[in-house]
């Protein structure tokens, strides 16, 4: 069978190895893997930027070029690449190119099939009520779970509800005898972080709702997190205590105060074993910065600082100072009649403490650098899509309102969520987005009714996996997405107490807009709009995903072979 080699100066790693023969000449040439639906490392992910089907290798010669085998029996895939992306990647031209031919044999032609699709299945399930009935009266309102975020190692899984509680779970170390429960979390700790409070200037109740949760880098034994209502911040210590002391000399065994005249001889202390305890305690209280609703904190990679924006303005914190804030980004005019946008998610850049974008109600993304002003109300950059005037409607500019903005871990990229889609934009290309995933496009035509019962102002959130090759959001009827970035494949998926045993395969969903519908397929006229999915959290290094749908919390893995 014959092969197109193509080659090109490239230094990169070599992996495996095997020996080829044509005319005589020998080639020894190292092979490396595919790359994986979860983006492990691998050469194929960006460097050929062939189609689903087309079948393609990818290897390494001994001296430092880079080549890749192309089946003669199929049809070469071709791909424009931006010039921004050659340059930054310094690939050569078309002059570089050489060819030659060779003869596989057959016993390698396994390496030649697609990657297979990765299957979920189901950890376990949380509901909020079953957590801790007996500490706090709950209702059904303040059960529902309003943010979902993992630690940086993944050990530890935070989710804040409505009620002002945070509850972390911790995971269970690995067993050589249980496998299958390498990705179980158990309840670590449940805190109140935020208590309802009124403010009697302007008449207004602060809800206790938490918003957001950041977790700090651990340092010591402690772990370290942010929360965050409508108007103020917390850092809480999460701490654990197996040990008391006892032999106080002027403190009885209850903790009562003794009579200093009967205290006749002196006792030294001594640390006794207890029960684990875990305890929560709020280290520094930031309050009194924000006039309008707190929408978004993150942590600066200096993690001395960090940010919270509300509607209109945001904050920068040093996190040893609770009485002082430095406004960074101030969008009200003068006259409030004359606004025109709000901000909907801030975040820091992963690497570069001067940098953050913003986003906006008018579907624009700002990126600020921090060394050029004080004030950044000027952008460095401006990302916008020009509007299709043909799909201009009443409610264009509620769709293209971002709920949220995350940057890529390698910092190449940012992800933004609207109403309908999920946009990934290269930071070196203003004009428009890389690439625009449709999350639920079926809902177009629903947009009246959507807009009838304030379904349509929902904000949905995104999240990368850990290599940034995997995107995952939510979506009505309890249906979450995924899109893989290598392959463009996309999958639907349900988190749902009927299929939630252990170990369960969770089956890929399909949503019939019109015509005949297959049995596995449900009707888009069937979808129920009060069970959504807004927040998920993806395991930073490993396929482990939290679900959160209203107040139960799903926690999924990738299948164990």
């Amino acid at each position: 069978m014959k092969f197109l080699l193509s080659t090109w100066s490239q230094e990169a790693s070599l992996i495996g190895i095997f020996h080829a023969e044509d005319n005589g000449i020998a080639f020894n040439i190292r092979l490396g893997p595919w790359c994986s639906p979860t983006g492990s490392p691998a050469p194929l992910s960006c460097e050929t930027g062939c189609g689903e089907g087309t079948w393609i290798l990818v290897c390494r010669l001994l001296v430092p070029t880079q080549v890749s085998l192309l089946s003669m029996e199929e049809d070469i895939d071709t791909r424009k690449i931006n010039n921004s992306f050659l340059r930054d990647h310094s690939y050569a031209t078309e002059d570089h190119f050489r060819l030659a031919s060779f003869s596989l044999p057959s016993s390698l032609l396994h390496w030649s099939k697609p990657p297979p699709s990765r299957t979920w299945t189901v950890v376990m399930t949380y509901q909020q009520d079953y957590l801790s009935p007996c500490l706090y009266p709950l209702s059904a309102l303040s059960d529902i779970i309003s943010t979902v975020e993992f630690n940086h190692t993944g050990e530890l899984l935070a989710t804040g509800d409505k009620g002002g509680r945070v509850v972390i779970f911790q995971r269970e170390q690995e067993s050589k005898n249980q496998v299958h429960r390498r990705g179980e979390y158990n309840v670590y700790s449940t805190f109140q972080s935020h208590e309802p409070e009124f403010d009697y200037l302007k008449s207004l109740e602060i809800e206790e709702k938490i918003n957001k949760i950041r977790w700090l880098p651990q340092q010591n034994a402690a772990y370290f997190l942010l929360s965050t209502n409508d108007k103020t911040v917390k850092l809480w210590k999460v701490s654990e205590r197996d040990k008391r002391p006892e032999g106080y000399n002027l403190k009885d065994e209850e903790g009562r105060l003794r009579d200093p005249a009967t205290i006749t001889t002196l006792r030294v202390p001594v640390l006794r074993p207890m029960d684990l305890m875990v305890e929560a305690t709020p280290r520094r209280v930031f309050a009194n910065a924000h006039t309008y609703h707190i929408n978004s904190i993150s942590v600066n990679s200096d993690y001395e600082t960090y940010m919270s924006a509300d509607d209109l303005r945001i904050n920068l914190w040093n996190f040893e100072i609770t009485n002082q804030s430095f406004n960074i980004v101030d969008i009200k005019p003068a006259n409030m009649e004359e606004l025109t946008e709000v901000i909907t998610a801030a975040e820091f850049h992963p690497h570069h403490c001067n940098t953050f974008v913003y986003s906006s109600s008018k579907g624009t993304i700002r990126l600020c650098d921090m060394r050029a002003s004080a004030l950044c109300d000027r952008h460095t950059k401006f990302f916008e899509e020009p509007e299709d005037p043909s799909n201009r409607s009443f409610f264009s500019e509620i769709i293209s309102s971002i709920s949220d903005v995350k940057f890529s871990h390698s910092g190449r990229c940012i992800m933004t969520r609207d109403y309908l889609t999920v946009k990934v934009w290269d930071l070196n290309m203003e004009n428009r987005p890389v690439e625009t995933y449709q999350v639920h496009d079926y809902l177009r035509s629903k947009l009246c009714s959507l807009y009838e019962n304030d379904c349509i102002f929902d904000k949905f959130e995104c999240v990368w996996n850990g290599s940034d090759s995997v995107i995952m959001t939510g979506s009505y009827n309890n249906f979450f997405r995924m899109f893989d970035r290598n392959t463009k494949r996309d999958v639907t998926l349900e988190a749902s107490r009927e299929n939630s045993k252990p170990r369960a395969i969770l089956k890929p969903r399909k949503v019939c807009v019109g015509g005949k519908r297959r049995k596995d397929e449900i009707s888009v006229d069937s979808l129920d709009f009060s069970k959504k999915i807004l927040h998920t959290a993806w395991h930073p290094s490993e396929n482990i995903i939290a679900v959160a749908a209203t107040n139960n919390l799903y926690i999924f893995q990738d299948k164990v072979n």
